[in-house]
């Protein structure tokens, strides 16, 4: 097979259903060598189902929030292809539950899959691609990582996930800046697709069409996350893409506006009406998800 990411080697995380899967086969359409990982069996079988079609693929079963499985996650990589150019973070979770009913685990579970389960990967794939640069080579290395609407926008329901998708959206633009001078660069998508992680969820919303193009497609979104991995994206980083069938935008983050400058510090009795005018010139914030 070939094609934009030919002879490149790709780690996907939580490649074993859904997005991941898609995104595993994508990569393996277009010419790379694919490290699948997952909990369990599930890796083997999308490894399995690459090398039937013909690309070249390997499992790897790994927690990628566990602090030496992730690095035996990118050390597996290196070992069998002899190098390491992109890492697809994608593993997440879902333990949905109102804030007032949540449990520390639920909390915990989440942030820890969703969250640390971006930064440990990153955070040893980027010290191999650091080391690569100080010995004088020159990585053309891209991180993917999934953030998602309820990290932009909030979901009602999801705080435990919209807070770990916020956060991986704000570690992508961190990891941007860092990992730059090593030829790292970072990008995040937030996805609309139908997985098996989101059909409990939005059942309705998510449903396959009877006919035509079926929009929540996961495999709609991979095309962008197979280019942002190539080297022609090496001019592109610390962005945040949405991508939902056909449709690509740029999320872009908060912005402050024109601030009321008192030149000293206010009274609280006086920023009633400060803040009332400083509301009324601001944008308007789009709703949160589920919001009455």
């Amino acid at each position: 097979m070939s094609g934009i990411v030919e002879g490149r080697v790709a780690i996907v995380t939580g490649a074993g259903q859904g997005l991941g899967r898609a995104h595993a086969h994508a990569y393996a359409q277009e010419g790379a060598h694919v490290v699948v990982n997952d909990v369990g069996d599930a890796a083997e079988r999308v490894a399995e189902e690459i090398r039937a079609a013909g690309g070249s693929a390997v499992a790897h079963a790994a927690d990628v929030a566990d602090w030496d499985d992730a690095a035996g996650l990118v050390a597996a990589a290196i070992e069998r292809f002899g190098r390491l150019d992109v890492l697809v973070n994608n593993a997440g979770i879902v333990r949905d539950r109102m804030l007032v009913s949540m449990s520390e685990q639920e909390w915990d579970d989440v942030l820890r899959v969703n969250l640390k389960g971006h930064f440990v990967p990153l955070r040893h794939a980027a010290e191999h691609w650091r080391a690569i640069a100080k010995g004088g080579g020159e990585p053309q290395a891209r991180i993917v990582n999934t953030s998602s609407g309820a990290g932009l926008l909030g979901s009602v329901g999801q705080g435990n996930y919209a807070a770990a998708k916020a956060g991986v959206a704000a570690l992508t633009q961190v990891a941007a800046a860092e990992l730059g001078r090593y030829g790292v660069t970072v990008n995040a998508i937030a996805p609309s697709a139908r997985t098996p992680m989101t059909e409990a969820v939005f059942a309705e919303m998510m449903a396959k069409p009877e006919e035509g193009f079926d929009a929540m497609d996961p495999a709609n979104v991979s095309p962008l996350v197979v280019w942002l991995g190539s080297v022609e994206a090496g001019g592109v980083s610390g962005r945040v893409f949405e991508v939902e069938g056909g449709r690509v935008s740029v999320a872009d983050g908060w912005r402050y506006t024109e601030p009321a400058d008192n030149g000293a510090r206010w009274e609280p009795a006086r920023l009633g009406p400060v803040i009332a005018e400083l509301i009324e010139r601001a944008p308007v914030p789009p709703p949160v998800y589920g919001a009455a």
